[in-house]
């Protein structure tokens, strides 16, 4: 590509970004970003103790603390937390609203989607059977077999701590050739075509499945839709997109099976299940989540999404040698992502190196690349050997978890380190 033509680009791309350039350098303008983000960065609970608190940028990850609740989740949990209430009471009460609103047979309130996956392995186990329930995990004698379709995954562990004896499988004909009078529970977290395939090979079987979809909200027509298919069990995190208690999740589907994981799990003394309580006020903030979320424009919060991350895009892309790709994932985590590419040899910058500089800096910002810093480093050599085809690593900005002002904070601070790299090792062009 001829100069001129380069010089012609980055004409256009500067006239994109000049109106947020210059919004961007006026230093209360940035401290009234931060101020709307922030509820202060430097001075609250959190660096009380030494902890500094991030702009996250990497999406509804676990270990940074899934999402931000909802307002009607905060004023649920504060209203929940000034009564006392029978457990078993609220949780059948419970269990009829998230049937109303999902139109699954039942629904219970999880400590999380793998506490989802824990009381639905014990529901196809034990049943309501109070000697099955308390012989949990020990599984003699009884169907404990879980077909694993799709092979083992990361979160597996709730259903072996349940009693479950994993069988992989990763064909349809694998599928149906595995299942037997052994079997308990089919598990998946594969969509479409294959996963209405599958569910007619295990209704055939008379096995109950369950569909893991921790991250599956937004869309939030998830909510209905596995009902609608006639799957047994589906299971969703309440603390990522659906933006409801960090500690909290949801599993919906018959209510035979609702009723017997309700029968493994907290409050009863003696069941498997029980170490995963859930308090009242995570159980009526989860609720206050679903029924938020049903209210909401989705329409308008893509666009809002949308919009961060264009803004960030014209941000980076005035250094030469950046650019810039918008996709929104087809499967969990369905949010409008940026990808910012460069040459890492030319700027002498590598991925990893740019999210570690915007980490340590003021303020912290946490970006997605391939790395996982919260995965068992076990989990890769485990029994699923198939090899899989991993994306090329690079800086990726998820915008559902930033604040309003974030977006440009996260776009001058990756400008400088991008600019301040290509500076110094890039080719002058």
């Amino acid at each position: 590509m001829s100069p001129s033509v380069l010089h012609r680009r980055m004409f256009v791309r500067w006239v994109g970004a000049a109106p947020l350039l210059a919004y961007m350098f006026v230093d209360d303008v940035l401290e009234k970003a931060r101020a709307a983000v922030g509820k202060s960065m430097k001075d609250n609970v959190y660096t009380r103790i030494g902890i500094r608190p991030l702009i996250n940028a990497r999406g509804t990850w676990t270990y940074l603390s899934g999402s931000l609740e909802l307002p009607e989740v905060r004023a649920a949990k504060q209203q929940a937390a000034m009564h006392f209430v029978d457990m078993f009471e609220l949780q059948q009460a419970v269990g009829r609203r998230l049937a109303e609103l999902s139109g699954a047979e039942f629904g219970m309130v999880t400590s999380g989607a793998a506490g989802a996956m824990a009381a639905a392995t014990a529901a196809c186990i034990a049943g309501r059977d109070p000697a099955r329930v308390w012989q949990l995990p020990d599984t003699t004698g009884l169907k404990h077999e879980v077909v694993m379709f799709g092979g083992r995954s990361a979160f597996d562990n709730a259903i072996r701590l349940a009693g479950g004896k994993l069988v992989l499988t990763g064909s349809l004909e694998e599928l149906q050739s595995a299942l037997n009078d052994n079997t308990a529970m089919v598990y998946t977290t594969r969509d479409g075509e294959q996963l209405e395939k599958a569910l007619a090979i295990s209704k055939k079987a008379g096995v109950p499945m369950l569909v893991d979809k921790a991250a599956g909200i937004p869309p939030i027509e998830n909510l209905s839709r596995f009902a609608k298919m006639g799957v047994d069990l589906y299971c969703f995190s309440g603390g990522k997109g659906l933006m409801g208690p960090q500690c909290a999740g949801l599993l919906l589907g018959r209510k035979d099976l609702i009723e017997a994981a309700l029968a493994n799990y907290s409050p009863w003394e003696g069941a498997v299940c029980r170490a995963m309580k859930v308090g009242k006020e995570e159980v009526m903030g989860c609720l206050a989540a679903v029924e938020a979320w049903l209210k909401k424009d989705l329409d308008a919060l893509d666009r809002e999404w949308g919009e961060r991350v264009k803004r960030i895009a014209k941000l980076v892309e005035t250094v030469p040698g950046v650019t810039t790709d918008i996709q929104t994932p087809k499967g969990g985590n369905r949010y409008p992502t940026l990808t910012v590419n460069w040459d890492e040899r030319d700027f002498g910058l590598t991925v990893p190196d740019c999210a570690k500089k915007l980490s340590e800096g003021d303020p912290r910002i946490e970006v997605l690349t391939n790395s996982n810093p919260s995965l068992v480093p076990a989990v890769l050599e485990g029994d699923n050997k198939t090899p899989r085809a991993g994306r090329a690593d690079a800086v990726r900005i998820v915008p559902a978890t930033l604040q309003p002002g974030e977006d440009l904070l996260i776009g001058r601070r990756l400008r400088e380190i991008l600019g301040g790299a290509r500076k110094t090792n890039g080719r002058k062009t």
